[in-house]
């Protein structure tokens, strides 16, 4: 689902496309695991404790993959793992998933360790910055 295809969307709202492209619960929990845990396989994001089905996390991640939010490419060491990465245009979502975190460690009883949630809250740029420089990294390897 890009702008360039014949996708059309129930609107124009930008809120609407947004929802439609990555606003289900396993989408963003998966960018989550991307971004903050560094997972990187179907294995890893099953195992991730959220409970996600498996033709769910298959159909999430064809869905993320071809929203162009992540790539996937074949595992050097072993050509059977597939292993996927966030895209620059995954990671530019990296601001909205921490305000969420955010959001929820405010208002609700959450299992996000205090230390992480204090050191968002204290520099949320210079957070983000590190996870962006992991993936700058990685890329330029």
């Amino acid at each position: 689902m890009t702008s360039d295809d014949s996708t059309s969307w129930r609107s124009g709202c930008p809120l609407n496309i947004a929802l439609e492209i990555f606003g289900d619960r396993w989408s963003l929990l998966i960018l989550r695991d991307l971004m903050l845990k560094r997972m990187t396989t179907f294995k890893q994001f099953q195992e991730s404790g959220e409970g996600i089905a498996t033709n769910v996390l298959t159909d999430r991640l064809k869905r993320l993959t071809e929203a162009g939010l992540i790539a996937s490419t074949r595992s050097p060491e072993d050509g059977r793992v597939v292993t996927y990465s966030l895209t620059a245009k995954g990671l530019d979502l990296l601001p909205t998933i921490i305000e969420m975190i955010l959001w929820a460690a405010k208002y609700e009883e959450t299992a996000a360790p205090p230390k992480v949630i204090n050191r968002i809250q204290r520099d949320r740029d210079a957070f983000m910055q590190e996870i962006r420089d992991r993936f700058q990294t990685r890329k330029g390897k």
